[in-house]
């Protein structure tokens, strides 16, 4: 095999309750990735389509993410990193994850598969370090793992996949503003109240509670942010307002999508999920804000091979 093609899914991290640890694969939307064998030792990136992204190997996050597994493996043949990009980068599903992940798990493939799909997220994480000053994995848990995870530790990179209740269907609003994950970390607080983190652990351990058992109204009353949702909320247009109409259709909870802007929803069934859509693309229509809209079941699979050659 010289050239692999796959599909590198968006994401939801943190999911209101779950900051830096909780996360779930999209379907709906990804980047389509080529990674090919070259002569000259090494990662470079080749065709980018899609998005403007850094053409220097040490620049780009798949390439970073690609050279970190080359650090532990010997290769007698380089890569060439293809993207076309679909995920906005700046948009709170997950771009930069899906990159770094595409990239290792392509090299991994052609490399004969000597890492498994759990194995692969610390050399992943070196791309999401340079994508947001930070090392976090419930992004490219997700992505790598399929449906939900959970990561107990980014130090020692325990990732956990988690059950899907089956009439789960997520909706995602992506208004047009980007925001850097960089900036909405800088503003959050080093320190949180007692009360608040007692809270928030009672709502993440109640959620995990609820997937394995399929109870949608647990589900529903876990999904809330005591810590991080306060603070960049501010960055994000018509946030509460959008959140609200989201409730108020039918979802079962809603908050904001990784570091924003977008922002879910989780909904039980497809219909309800696409009038949450309706209501969200509402609240943007008023103040004539443009915005995309994706419905999507929970990609249980994460990363799929579309071709081999």
């Amino acid at each position: 095999m010289n050239q692999i093609e796959l599909f590198s899914p968006a994401s939801v991290a943190n999911v209101s309750c779950g900051f830096d640890v909780l996360g779930f694969c999209l379907g709906s939307i990804g980047d389509i990735m080529r990674v090919s064998k070259t002569k000259t030792t090494g990662v470079t990136i080749g065709k980018v389509t899609g998005q403007n992204l850094p053409m220097d190997p040490l620049k780009n996050v798949a390439s970073v993410a690609g050279l970190a597994l080359l650090k532990e493996i010997h290769s007698e043949f380089g890569f060439q990193i293809d993207i076309n990009k679909n995920i906005n980068p700046g948009s709170g599903i997950g771009s930069s994850a899906a990159s770094a992940a595409g990239a290792v798990f392509g090299i991994n493939e052609l490399l004969g598969s000597p890492y498994t799909r759990n194995e692969l997220i610390r050399f992943a994480m070196e791309g999401e370090a340079l994508a947001s000053g930070a090392a976090h994995a419930d992004n490219l848990a997700p992505v790598l793992l399929g449906g939900f995870t959970l990561v107990r530790s980014n130090h020692s990179l325990d990732a956990i996949k988690l059950p899907n209740p089956s009439e789960l269907i997520a909706t995602i609003i992506h208004p047009k503003i980007e925001l850097k994950t960089l900036h909405s970390r800088a503003i959050l607080k080093t320190t949180i109240p007692l009360n608040k983190a007692t809270e928030q652990w009672g709502n993440l351990g109640a959620f995990i509670s609820a997937l394995y058992t399929n109870d949608y109204e647990l589900l529903s009353r876990s999904i809330e942010d005591k810590v991080i949702e306060p603070y960049r909320a501010v960055l994000i247009p018509k946030f509460e307002e959008t959140r609200q109409s989201a409730l108020d259709s039918g979802a079962l909870g809603s908050g904001i999508s990784g570091s924003g802007p977008s922002i879910y929803a989780l909904s039980k069934g497809r219909e309800t999920a696409e009038k949450v859509g309706a209501a969200m693309g509402a609240v943007y229509k008023k103040i004539n804000l443009e915005y995309q809209l994706h419905i999507s079941e929970i990609n249980t699979e994460g990363i799929k091979v579309l071709r081999r050659e």
